[in-house]
């Protein structure tokens, strides 16, 4: 068997994932929720809409009530259907278990956990009763849980350790509790009114019960806590089987910011310390980013400890832009659109829009009518210059268009500034964005979608910074490919336009 996945850091000392021993730099896409609980429709119409975009890797939901219809009888016959598609296509896959907790409810678990809520309880609000989300504080449940994915992952280790068609395990999805800021069924009741547990007492240096200890902030520490425990369980009982790198994702905070209103106790960025104490096993936790602030967004998640996993971004022509900036600025482990399997279907974009407003979700956001004809050429290019990046991953920078009145930044090099520039947003196009690398001879190299590029001389500087070679280009398998060299009236077109492109050019001080 190959070296399995693994976090480590790369030879410029950025964490990172490592896939047959090199950095991963994964163009990816994930997939509705349901499209992969038929192999029938994922090769007749998942496959086929995958193709022109270019994807390297393919996110998908394992559902647990596919594989456990009845308890302890367990069928991958879909996983090992879907593991050959991919196979046959040369894709990787990032496996999305999809077991007690899925958009902080438990609608993936198999029928037969659904009807027994007297074994399996469910969490309960203050005032409206029981919900549709199992209690984290239910250890049977956790327990069934943990043995079903446990069973996966001891399949995928049989039919896969040789192959590594699956790279990564995503374990849940979107954790938290809706509707409520805590759970309030009698065990929670009674869980919460006790002490807090050591470890937490010792980190926060804090003691008593749950309000005394955190105050306002005791429901939601209480319910990451208890979800950050399952979590751990569930987590151990894969990586026993087969230990591939884990990572959970994030219904992120925004407004009105009260827990309840988005899902109480996941691990968004104020209680990753929660979660990291509460799940150690966990190797990464990452956002799925929907809001509008995508580098702030990035830069809680993006930590020494924590490198960026962009599991499921917005779907609108920004992500084609948003992609250059996760890696340039902060070497992502992979960028992966959601919804991807409809990027290619042309009619119209019919929003839900009950259903958006009420996941508090931007609905420009989910808009991806018109996103392919900009992604297509942003992964494309990402791709054949994917070993050139890997190889200057130490000297790679990005910028970002934060907000409609931000208009540039100024990009400080070893022998003048260049000043970026940004035009006004304009709907149904990408943001400006893009990422860029000093090489030597004072030669610089950008790439991204709608922003332009001025070198002028340091301040105090005694002599002006003149554009000695300006080439347009593109990369062949990492080796750049000189097109135009741009000259004369045209050698200060420094700018890349609405479909990602790339250019190279080189300064001197007269």
């Amino acid at each position: 068997m190959r070296t399995l996945p693994y976090i480590a850091e790369d030879a410029h000392g950025i964490r990172s994932l490592m896939v047959d021993g090199r950095p991963y730099m994964g163009l990816a896409g994930e997939l509705k929720n349901s499209s992969s609980s038929s192999s029938e429709w994922m090769a007749r119409k998942v496959w086929p809409a995958l193709e022109p975009l270019g994807l390297d890797t393919v996110l998908l939901p394992i559902a647990w009530e596919m594989m456990e219809p009845e308890e302890g009888r367990f069928d991958f016959s879909l996983v090992d259907a879907v593991l050959g598609q991919a196979r046959e296509r040369g894709a990787r896959l990032v496996l999305l278990w999809f077991g007690l907790w899925k958009n902080a409810e438990s609608m993936y678990t198999p029928l037969w956990v659904k009807r027994d809520t007297g074994r399996f309880w469910l969490a309960r609000h203050r005032f409206s009763g029981a919900t549709l989300s199992i209690s984290p504080l239910c250890r049977e449940a956790v327990q069934a849980d943990a043995r079903a994915f446990g069973r996966l992952m001891a399949h995928l280790r049989e039919t896969d350790g040789t192959a590594q068609t699956v790279i990564m395990v995503q374990v849940e999805n979107e954790i938290g509790f809706l509707g409520s800021e805590r759970d309030f069924s009698p065990a929670a009741e009674a869980a919460f009114l006790s002490d807090i547990p050591e470890a937490l007492a010792a980190f926060f240096h804090t003691g008593g019960s749950w309000s005394q200890a955190f105050g306002e902030d005791a429901p939601e520490i209480f319910m990451a806590w208890h979800y950050a425990q399952a979590v751990e369980h569930i987590t151990q009982a894969g990586k026993a089987a087969y230990n591939l790198p884990m990572y959970v994702n994030a219904w992120l905070e925004q407004h009105p910011c009260r827990p309840g209103r988005y899902p109480s106790g996941g691990p968004i960025a104020r209680m990753m310390p929660v979660w990291k104490l509460g799940a150690p096993s966990v190797d990464l936790f990452a956002p799925d980013i929907y809001v509008s602030d995508f580098a702030g967004t990035c830069a809680e998640y993006a930590a020494a400890d924590n490198p960026l996993l962009l599991p499921e971004v917005r779907r609108d022509p920004v992500t084609a832009s948003n992609v250059f900036y996760a890696f340039g600025h902060h070497k992502a482990i992979l960028y992966a659109p959601f919804g991807i399997d409809e990027f290619m279907d042309h009619q119209e974009y019919q929003p839900n829009t009950a259903l958006l407003n009420h996941l508090n979700i931007d609905i420009e956001s989910f808009n991806c009518a018109g996103t392919a004809p900009y992604l297509i050429p942003s992964y494309r290019l990402l791709r054949e210059a994917r070993p050139f990046l890997l190889a200057h991953r130490g000297q790679m920078q990005g910028f970002i268009k934060k907000s409609g009145h931000d208009r540039g930044c100024v990009l400080s090099a070893q022998a003048c500034d260049l000043i970026v520039s940004y035009p006004d947003e304009e709907r149904g196009k990408p943001g400006s964005a893009g990422l860029w690398m000093e090489l030597e001879n004072d030669t610089f190299l950008f790439m991204g979608c709608r922003f332009w590029v001025e070198p002028v001389p340091k301040r105090n500087a005694r002599r002006q910074i003149a554009v000695l070679r300006l080439e347009e280009g593109r990369f062949e398998q990492g080796e750049w490919v000189a097109g135009r060299v741009l000259n004369g009236d045209e050698k200060d077109l420094l700018r890349c336009g609405d479909t990602a492109s790339c250019f190279k050019f080189t300064i001197g001080q007269v």
